[in-house]
């Protein structure tokens, strides 16, 4: 593509949809989309994440009144301007798949007229059977609301008018914040560290409170044996962010009865356990940022009879107290896989991962290649990248794993999965037979990555057999010696990790909350929606100043923004 087509293309494209906004037209606004293109909305046109597919849906979508007004005219889309001075520029783009979708893509920034606002879009257009060029694609994200802009300036630069020192003045705030925080984040891992920063740079007083003694121990303590950073440096990185970013923090500190919400004051009263004390704090929002759920314990016949040591993997901290025992490590997935590297690393005689149905597996190698060199080049701001990643819907591109994708990833592992079933490990792409090859994304999507082993080096400890795997198999019951299969066949041990998954957030938000509350929320926490958004993540939960934040740092960094202006609307009376 000729580089002055690259920037004529969608410069007329994006006029023209410009026109259609400002006038209101519906009809003509989604005559921009291909018939079979996707619309992805996060705040521009209501107060939530949605994701469109198909002329008739999007039309649906912005032709609902809101106020006497359809979307569309009610949010008033203005000022359509390509975005040329930075790296989403347009710019050619070739989507991975069978089909080979080519085109132009890039960024644009808009106003919003309801509320005052400003916004940012990002479109990949390609040719339909005409040789028009149509929308794909087309997200609208709302990047700030006029007058609130979130904060980058250091308040600390030299002025006249200082009359505090940087400890006084952090002291003073945190003091504030103690007496009458606006929100009152649960967990302080990298999803409520993120939240509180957000909240801080949009003038919104946070409040986290962290059940561990130290920030960052909940990556500190686990067992990992990572390819980028290790989980020590990880931990320590948390622990300075918090204090880079002047984060209220109350350590050792947890929930100590069920909150209450008052619709009349619209306030929350919660009981906090802050060490040795507790606390009662009335914040106008509550946040549970509380992780991935409590530990996933199965239970079997005889489980206390055996008379080896028998712990939930969440619970592993040291190998070297096991060498030269026998180990069995129920389960397939990222935290076996770690474990059992652990425990041969660490001179156990005998090493057994029971799979107990297939997993996807990926090496570290290829996801390299896939995920973090083409996605994300050192040369390219942070910020810039997940603003692209993020413009493609997830359903969308889900669709592209299963028509190729997965099946390219698959194609650079083929020496790792076959030596893999050479010793009768099995491996499934797919969340449920049938269903297409949705490959590791999927699985991260819908199941937070369980069922998946991203692997650093236990795949070759299992060929090699230096970790013993083989056909998936149901355990019957435990006894004194080790575990018994329901083929009949028995498996000896001295230690038993259970590497068998966390429960679900919500099972999480169950038992901290009242039933009245929990009855307005959704099943789920996390996977996808009908829409193929993400569920009750980072986005309204159904019950009224209830947000849950949750997933990896890519989700954390970029959704952390939205929740804070959903937060900050609702604080100015404007949603």
């Amino acid at each position: 593509m000729a580089s002055e087509d690259r920037y004529a293309i969608p410069a007329d494209w994006l006029k023209s949809l410009e026109v259609a906004s400002s006038a209101g037209d519906s009809t003509s606004f989604v005559s921009h989309f291909l018939s079979d293109g996707w619309f992805r909305d996060l705040l521009c046109f209501s107060w939530d994440f949605r994701t469109l597919s198909g002329l008739e849906k999007i039309h649906g979508f912005l032709s609902e009144v809101v106020d006497g007004k359809t979307r569309l005219e009610h949010s008033g889309l203005r000022d359509f301007k390509l975005d040329d001075h930075t790296v989403n520029a347009p710019s050619p783009f070739k989507l991975p798949g069978l089909q080979g979708i080519q085109g132009v893509q890039g960024a644009f920034t808009f106003t919003i007229t309801k509320p005052a606002a400003l916004g940012r879009g990002f479109f990949r257009l390609t040719q339909d059977t005409d040789g028009k060029w149509k929308a794909l694609t087309l997200f609208t994200n709302m990047q700030d609301l006029v007058g609130h802009e979130e904060s980058s300036a250091d308040q600390y630069g030299p002025h006249e008018d200082r009359k505090m020192t940087w400890e006084e003045d952090v002291d003073a705030r945190f003091r504030a914040i103690e007496a009458d925080p606006t929100v009152l984040i649960v967990g302080g891992g990298q999803a409520g560290l993120m939240s509180a920063a957000r909240l801080g740079r949009l003038g919104i007083r946070a409040l986290v409170i962290e059940k561990n003694a130290r920030v960052g121990d909940s990556w500190r303590h686990r067992t990992t044996f990572p390819n980028y950073i290790p989980k020590g440096q990880l931990a320590n990185f948390l622990d300075s962010y918090a204090v880079h970013q002047e984060l209220c923090i109350w350590l050792s500190s947890s929930i100590a009865s069920t909150p209450v919400y008052n619709s009349s004051s619209a306030r929350w009263t919660v009981e906090v356990q802050h060490r040795d004390r507790k606390v009662f704090v009335n914040p106008k929002y509550l946040v549970l940022a509380t992780g991935s759920g409590s530990p996933r314990i199965p239970t079997w016949n005889g489980m206390d009879e055996f008379q080896g040591a028998l712990y939930h993997s969440d619970f592993h901290k040291d190998a070297e107290q096991f060498r030269g025992k026998r180990v069995v490590v129920v389960g397939a997935g990222n935290a076996s896989a770690d474990i059992c590297q652990d425990f041969v690393a660490h001179g156990a005689t005998e090493v057994t991962m029971v799979q107990r149905s297939a997993t996807c597996v990926m090496s570290s190698t290829t996801a390299e290649k896939t995920y973090l060199k083409v996605p994300f080049p050192h040369s390219t701001p942070i910020e810039e990248l997940d603003f692209r990643n993020n413009s493609m819907p997830k359903a969308f591109f889900l669709q592209l794993k299963i028509s190729g994708g997965t099946q390219h990833a698959k194609m650079l592992d083929k020496e790792l999965h076959d030596g893999l079933r050479k010793v009768g490990f099995n491996l499934t792409w797919e969340l449920s037979p049938g269903s297409g090859e949705i490959g590791l994304e999927g699985f991260v999507f819908s199941r937070q990555a369980s069922g998946t082993m991203l692997d650093i080096g236990c795949g070759k400890l299992i060929i090699e057999g230096r970790v013993k795997a083989g056909p998936c198999r149901d355990i019957s019951y435990f006894d004194k010696d080790g575990i018994t299969f329901e083929d009949g066949s028995k498996l000896s041990a001295d230690v038993i990790v259970l590497a068998t998954g966390n429960e679900p957030i919500m099972k999480t938000a169950r038992a901290l909350l009242s039933n009245d509350i929990t009855d307005l929320l959704s099943p789920e926490v996390w996977g996808l929606d009908s829409e193929g958004e993400l569920n009750q993540t980072y986005r309204p939960s159904g019950h009224p100043a209830l947000w849950f934040a949750s997933g990896p740092f890519g989700t954390s960094r970029f959704f952390s923004k939205h929740l804070g202006l959903q937060i900050l609307a609702r604080k100015l009376g404007i949603a």
